[in-house]
């Protein structure tokens, strides 16, 4: 099995990509702006939406990303 990296998407990501999660391979992936630029390949209307990151439930902007990794890629919320 390659080396992966769990993606997990939420509200309209989720619905830009028609799923909650999907694994990516990291043999082209070194950091999460690696990542989040195969994102936007897979699926172009990713970059119109603004969205927050984060690896192992930390959000984070950019950094190194490592086989079993989870992002979560989170959109704005609302609420109060």
């Amino acid at each position: 099995m390659p080396d992966q990296i769990n993606i997990k998407y939420f509200g309209v990501i989720a619905e830009v990509t028609g799923k909650s999660e999907e694994n990516f391979n990291l043999a082209n992936a070194s950091s999460i702006s690696d990542v989040i630029a195969q994102c936007k390949e897979k699926y172009p209307e990713l970059e119109n939406i603004s969205f927050k990151v984060a690896n192992n439930k930390k959000l984070m902007t950019d950094g190194p990303v490592h086989l079993n990794d989870e992002l979560a890629l989170l959109p704005p919320f609302s609420g109060g």
